[in-house]
Parts: C-alpha cells; structure tokens; sequence
C-alpha cells in the first residue's frame, strides 16, 4: 500500500480535483454471501495482487459515518466509464490514518479494499488461487 497526495482531501461528494490523490493497494478481500440453512453467511477470500492496483482520488467519495474510531475513514468506490463516474455498490474502501506526533503529520497504517461478488466468481476466484498458491508451492508436479 501506498498513498500519493492527501487522502484527507476526499469529501463526502466525488470530485474531479481530487486526480491527483493515488492510492496504490496491493491486496483484495473479495465477498459473497451464500445462504447456510436459513440464514445467508458471509465468505471471503483475501488475494495478494502480484501488480497493485491504483484508485485515484477522483474516483472516492468519503462516506459519512459518525460512529467510525478516530483516524478511520471509509470512502464510496466510482467506476470511470468513459468520461463519467458510476457509483460501484459492490466495491469499498476503508483506511485507517495514524497521526506522527514527532512529524506532525498523519500517515496511512492499514487499508481494507473489499469487493462483493456473485457466488459464481467467488467459486472461480477460489480456484483461481487454489491453482496459484499450488503452483508457488510445487503440489501436483512429478518428482524425478
């Protein structure tokens, strides 16, 4: 993770000006909620992204939330498609900024990026990494 800019800057609407705020993220919790008798339960399924991926800060808006702990802030996702910016329900963004007394600046300590999924990706995402992870390991091969 890594943060471009001045995060703090995002308010609670979209706005163009915020471009040049980069937040680098370098791993995905991915969701889906599949119903376990009578009640539906939530799965997650945390990714390692070998190439992080970056959201600019004109695509956040800051979600108002008076019962968040102080230095923590989540933040509404926009998808740009072409030149306008969609509001994506099923992505969000939360962080949490710690303050440098020495410093006198506020510096990122941790970032949740989660994204909801149907159960269909979910399940082919998870063998996606089971491959993966199998793969770095060296399960299946043949020894000689």
């Amino acid at each position: 993770m890594k943060l471009t800019g001045n995060i703090l800057n995002v308010k609670n609407k979209r706005d163009d000006r915020n471009a040049g705020i980069a937040l680098e993220i370098d791993k995905i919790e991915y969701i889906t909620h599949k119903k376990d008798g009578k009640y539906y339960q939530p799965f997650d399924l945390m990714v390692e992204l070998e190439e992080p991926i970056t959201i600019t800060g004109d695509c956040l808006a800051r979600k108002v939330d008076k019962h968040l702990p102080e230095g923590e802030y989540d933040f509404l996702v926009y998808d740009k498609e072409g030149d306008d910016y969609v509001l994506n329900e099923d992505k969000f963004l939360s962080i949490l900024m710690m303050y440098d007394e020495e410093e006198q600046e506020h510096f990122l300590s941790s970032v949740e990026y989660t994204v909801t999924v149907s159960n269909e990706d979910f399940k082919v995402l998870k063998e996606e990494q089971h491959k993966l992870r199998a793969s770095k390991k060296g399960i299946g091969r043949k020894k000689k």
